[in-house]
């Protein structure tokens, strides 16, 4: 039997690697408080949840769904966007609803892609970025996002022949790993670039609803002309806290949506009914109210880590917008010695940096997504950890 030689080219899935770690550990009696996994702890909300039982009760949606999913699903997420950002969508041609948003992400490659294309990646970047690139027979030029440059990419430093043979590029803001932000501006000169050379842009918002500070991201489609040249994707995962629902969305250019919904119909049979159901149901009846309380805990949560970070030695930004601390590891030290030293020593599991790119191996992130009494426990751990004397 002989495997694809693409499987070779694909590393392990990063937190496939964490999460066993923490089990073996835990299995052998260690309490290991976990800031891995960018996962919510806080339950989706109880209205929503009210909503899918009933829709799942429906004799009507126990049959296939559609690819291109339920006309009000599209139009609950048109008027999302247009109340939450004032930006149009026509709801049958620039809408696509996704099973979550890293299924949609993980498939646009093959609209792009040829072998021996080339996308253009953040590094340090979202995995499924580079991933999808490579299962579609792409090849990958980083750009390299580093903090003197608040975490944005140089686009006049990308070398002329990587250009004439880029198809696409991923832009992710607010960004995961680092938490840093982009303003229109930044998405501007992106735009230019992208039609200057005939590039399409992919951006992820899926961190747009978690923002601290009163500061609000804005969309990528804020920018003129991004429909010309772009989409974006959103997710209910983070919004919602529905990650184990699995629901999503792409909007924007319909060119680029119609190619994805030729891909998709293809290779999935849609997301369940019910399901649809009560994404319309947040989308549509859930108030902004809902978003500011939830960002109220996860800032107060963020406070409470960068300040422990900071008196230990350890200098982390204070991000505007993520649930997610990206944290400089001590000199000397590379992400997955630093990790594994905080995990051996005081029983804390962080992701290391180098799993997002060559460019994060200085770093190493901790999600807020963990409940106040672990955090709490995990900041004692933090507060009497003295590194420095191992």
């Amino acid at each position: 039997m002989q495997f694809a030689d693409r499987l070779n080219r694909l590393p392990p899935y990063l937190f496939v690697g964490i999460n066993q770690r923490i089990a073996e550990l835990r299995s052998q009696g260690q309490d290991i408080i976990s800031f891995a996994i960018g996962d919510p702890d806080l339950p989706t909300p109880v209205g929503i949840i009210k909503h899918l039982c009933c829709a799942a009760q429906d004799p009507a949606n126990h049959k296939y769904p559609e690819t291109k999913g339920l006309p009000q699903l599209r139009q609950a997420i048109a008027g999302w966007y247009a109340r939450r950002f004032g930006v149009l969508l026509d709801p049958d041609t620039e809408v696509l609803p996704l099973i979550g948003s890293k299924e949609g992400i993980g498939h646009i490659a093959l609209c792009f892609v040829e072998p021996g294309d080339i996308a253009l990646v953040p590094d340090p970047g979202y995995p499924p970025f580079s991933l999808g690139v490579i299962i579609a027979g792409g090849e990958l030029y980083s750009m390299p996002l580093y903090e003197w440059n608040d975490f944005l990419p140089d686009f006049n430093t990308i070398p002329e022949q990587i250009v004439n043979k880029a198809k696409f590029m991923w832009l992710n803001y607010p960004n995961n790993p680092t938490g840093a932000i982009a303003d229109v501006g930044f998405f501007a000169r992106a735009i230019k670039f992208a039609k200057e050379h005939n590039i399409a842009i992919c951006h992820d918002a899926a961190y747009s609803e978690i923002s601290f500070n009163s500061y609000k991201p804005p969309s990528f489609l804020n920018a003129l002309g991004a429909k010309e040249v772009g989409v974006e994707f959103h997710s209910l995962s983070k919004t919602y806290n529905m990650t184990g629902w699995r629901i999503g969305m792409v909007v924007g250019n319909s060119k680029i949506i119609e190619a994805l919904f030729h891909v998709k119909s293809n290779l999935d049979s849609g997301i369940p009914q019910a399901i649809q159901e009560a994404a319309i149901e947040a989308l549509s009846g859930f108030s902004p109210d809902y978003a500011i309380a939830r960002n109220v805990i996860l800032q107060r949560r963020r406070d409470e880590l960068v300040h422990a970070l900071a008196a230990i030695g350890i200098e982390a930004r204070v991000p505007k917008a993520t649930f997610y601390i990206w944290a400089k590891v001590p000199l000397g030290y590379h992400s997955v010695d630093f990790a594994t030293k905080l995990l051996d020593e005081v029983g804390i599991a962080v992701t290391p940096g180098i799993g997002y790119g060559k460019c994060g191996d200085d770093y190493i992130r901790f999600s807020l997504t963990i409940p106040d009494e672990r955090l709490e426990q995990g900041v004692t751990r933090l507060s009497h950890w003295h590194w420095r004397k191992k």
